[in-house]
């Protein structure tokens, strides 16, 4: 059984920076039995971080949409796992009010870093949050999970103008905030028929280039690479061929 200490001497085996920017996605079943169970594994994060700002998903992609065109930031759940449903509701944690794509994030600047989302058109858009991380050149750390979890690089097709990934019209989605008002917050959606299935074959890539690095947390295999070389890579890809990350 894994506890606190365990995890805390894992975030510095890998070489995670405690006073930067880190994006964790984090599959909880991968990790292990933990005394504590979830809450110790966000109280490792959240210590480790405490000089930074700790990042993780709250995504509500799939239970926003045409039929429920709504998000609500205290109350609409994530999707994307059980680890960032308790993180977002956490004491000190902000979350932004992006319709689909929300991120919540702990610690310094951590308010200012989600501000702004309600007026991004696009997942991942230029200006967001996923954006400030390319900005920071944050470090993206995979616990449990591989590419194809990693959302940061739908950012990059957006920003490196990958063809085919974000659909030409827009759904009109709306965001209630923290004060209760609804927002209007129509969205390009995703529409990659293969979605970000296809980002694994970024992998070995990253690998012998020296961008990703392998380590452990927990029972869990741990990937962690920054966000400025994976971008960089990953559009190269693109330049040469806008449609690569369509196909496997």
């Amino acid at each position: 059984m894994h506890t606190k200490q365990d995890l805390l001497a894992h975030l510095s085996a890998l070489g995670v920076d405690p006073g930067g920017t880190l994006m964790v996605h984090i599959s909880y079943k991968a990790v292990g039995e933990t005394e504590g169970r979830g809450d110790t594994v966000l109280d490792a994060l959240s210590e480790y971080m405490r000089p930074g700002l700790l990042v993780l998903p709250s995504h509500t992609w799939d239970n926003v949409g045409l039929r429920n065109p709504v998000m609500d930031v205290l109350y609409t759940p994530s999707c994307v796992g059980v680890l960032t449903e308790l993180f977002r509701k956490r004491e000190g944690v902000f979350r932004s009010l992006h319709p689909t794509h929300s991120l919540a994030a702990a610690g310094a600047d951590a308010e200012e870093f989600v501000s702004g989302e309600e007026r991004i058109e696009t997942p991942c858009g230029k200006g967001g949050a996923y954006y400030k991380l390319w900005e920071r050149d944050a470090q993206i750390l995979l616990i449990g999970v591989n590419f194809t979890r990693n959302t940061y690089i739908h950012g990059v097709e957006e920003w490196d103008n990958a063809g085919g990934s974000v659909s030409p019209n827009k759904t009109d989605l709306y965001v209630i905030n923290r004060q209760g008002s609804r927002l209007y917050t129509p969205q390009y959606r995703h529409c990659a028929p293969l979605g970000s299935e296809t980002f694994s074959k970024l992998e070995p890539f990253a690998l012998q280039q020296g961008i990703l690095f392998m380590g452990r947390f927990g029972d869990a295999t741990a990937r962690l690479m920054r966000a400025n070389p994976l971008r960089a890579m990953t559009a190269a890809f693109l330049r040469e061929d806008a449609r690569y990350l369509l196909r496997y």
